[in-house]
C-alpha cells in the first residue's frame, strides 16, 4: 500500500485510536521511518479532518531540503556515480552527462566499471546519444588506471564535467570499498584542480535496506546526494525522509524511466504531492 492509499483509508472516517494505529502501520510500510510517521500522526491528531491533508503536506515538505537549482559547474568537476549492483549507475551516469551537456558544458564520460563488459558497451552507445567524449580502456581491469586516463584526457581537452561510472560493489565487501578509496585518492592527489561530487544510485523499491548502503558509501567518500532510481514501478518512495533526517544526504535526482531524459531534478513539493496523491481524487 502506498502513502496516498494510507490516507484514503481514513479520509472519510472519524479519527480514532484504532484508525491512527492502522494509519501508522500503513505508513511504516512505505519506508518513511518512525520519526516521520510520528510527526504525521501528530498532525492528524491535532487538526480537523478537512485540514490534515494540507497540514501533512506542509509538514512533509518542511522535512526536506529546498530544491536544488541546477546550474553549470563554475569549476571543473568530477561526478562520481557509485552504488551497489543493479541500481542503474551506468544509465544514470549517461543521463547526468546529458543534463550537463544540455547546460552547455563540455562533458567527458569515464567507463571505470571494469568488471562488467556490458557497462563499457552501454556507455559507448549512450555517449553517442549524448554527444560527449568517452574514455575507456578494455585492456585493463584496474579502475583507477581508467580513472587516471579519463581525468588526464578531460584535463587536456578542457572538460568542464567528468562523469565517472564506477563498478557496482557491495558495501560489505571491504576489498571493493578499499578500491573506491583508492579512486578518490587518485583524484585528490593527482588531479587537485577538479572538485569532486559523489552521487549514489539507490533502487527506490529497496526501502529501509538502502540506509546501510548509504552509510557505508558515505564513510568511503562523502556523498553529496542520492539518485533515486526505478520510481516508474511500484516503489513506495518514503525513503527520502530518513535519508535526509538520519544521514543528512538529500535526494538530488529521480530516475523515472529508461530514456535519456528520464532523470528529473528532485522537487520536494512535487514529490510530496505525488506521495499524497494530491491532484488525484482522494474522495
Amino acid at each position: 500500500m502506498g502513502i496516498a492509499d494510507a490516507f484514503k483509508s481514513i479520509s472519510n472516517k472519524t479519527v480514532t485510536s484504532q484508525s491512527l494505529e492502522d494509519l501508522e502501520e500503513q505508513l511504516l510500510s512505505t519506508d518513511m521511518g518512525y520519526d516521520t510517521v510520528d510527526g504525521i500522526l501528530d498532525v492528524v491528531r491535532t487538526h480537523p479532518r478537512s485540514e490534515f491533508m494540507e497540514k501533512v503536506r506542509e509538514h512533509l515538505i518542511s522535512l526536506l531540503p529546498d530544491q536544488t537549482i541546477l546550474k553549470p559547474f563554475h569549476d571543473a568537476t568530477v561526478l562520481m556515480v557509485v552504488g551497489v549492483n543493479g541500481t542503474g549507475k551506468t544509465t544514470s551516469a549517461a543521463k547526468i552527462a546529458h543534463i550537463y551537456k544540455e547546460l552547455g558544458q563540455s562533458v567527458t564520460l569515464v567507463a571505470a566499471d571494469t568488471y562488467r563488459a556490458a557497462a563499457v558497451e552501454q556507455l559507448k552507445i549512450w555517449s553517442n546519444r549524448v554527444g560527449c567524449r568517452l574514455v575507456c580502456n578494455e585492456e585493463t581491469a584496474e579502475p583507477t588506471a581508467v580513472l587516471f586516463d579519463g581525468l588526464d584526457s578531460a584535463k587536456a581537452n578542457g572538460s568542464d564535467v567528468v562523469v565517472v561510472d564506477t563498478a557496482g560493489r557491495l558495501h560489505t565487501r571491504s576489498n571493493l570499498m578499499a578500491e573506491l578509496d583508492k579512486m578518490y585518492r587518485v583524484i585528490e592527489n593527482r588531479f587537485p584542480e577538479f572538485n569532486v561530487c559523489s552521487l549514489i544510485t539507490l533502487d527506490a523499491s529497496l526501502g529501509q535496506n538502502s540506509l546501510n548502503q548509504v552509510k557505508e558509501f558515505h564513510n568511503h567518500g562523502a556523498l553529496d546526494g542520492v539518485i533515486l532510481t526505478k520510481l516508474d514501478g511500484t516503489a513506495r518512495g518514503g525513503i527520502v525522509f530518513p535519508l535526509f533526517k538520519q544521514l543528512g544526504i538529500p535526494v538530488k535526482f529521480l530516475g523515472v524511466g529508461e530514456d535519456l531524459t528520464d532523470l528529473e531534478l528532485f522537487d520536494p513539493e512535487s514529490y510530496v504531492d505525488g506521495l499524497l496523491g494530491i491532484g488525484e481524487d482522494l474522495e
